[in-house]
């Protein structure tokens, strides 16, 4: 499944996916992976704890986001790929974001742990064929089909690395 192939477009998610190429699925999976995306592990530790304004989250605050993003993301995509249409609710992202224990872990530690969630999330795609990637589902009162549920997971983090990139980066001029 490519990019183009998601129909209908899910509002709100759209701003994820468009990040996207127009690439197979599990391409986009692997080219925009944590190993990937997060290369710059010598910046990333120099931005340590700042933030570019107050209340925004730090650097490994994010990466956490990312891992727990993916996770519900990918349990969503299980769900609707086993056609339980159960609606599924949202989440807080801040509340989840003041629950973990990000501040206290190492860069490395985080984005090991992303890369292991990536892996799983590869091997559970790897085994969804076309008719499981077409279905659809609700979550957060809108529906989304699984193929672009995986779109969202490779768009969200790299959204994030733009943030990064964009945000936090110019932080390391000053």
């Amino acid at each position: 499944m490519k990019k183009s192939d998601i129909d209908p477009m899910p509002a709100f998610f759209d701003r994820y996916i468009n990040k996207v190429e127009d690439v197979d699925l599990l391409e986009a999976l692997e080219m925009h992976s944590p190993e990937a995306l997060f290369s710059d592990t010598d910046s990333l530790h120099a931005l340590g704890d700042l933030v570019y304004a107050p209340g925004k989250w730090t650097v490994k605050d994010i990466i956490q986001h990312c891992i727990d993003t993916e996770r519900i993301m990918s349990y969503r995509a299980m769900r609707f790929a086993r056609n339980d249409q159960t609606p599924l609710p949202g989440f807080e992202e801040n509340h989840y974001a003041q629950n973990t224990l990000a501040s206290e872990r190492t860069l490395e530690d985080l984005l090991d742990e992303f890369e292991i969630v990536r892996a799983a999330t590869l091997a559970q795609f790897q085994n969804f064929n076309e008719p499981m990637l077409q279905r659809s589902g609700k979550a957060s009162e809108s529906f989304i089909s699984v193929g672009a549920l995986g779109f969202v997971i490779a768009g969200h983090a790299l959204h994030h690395m733009h943030v990064i990139r964009e945000r936090y980066f110019p932080l390391l001029d000053s």
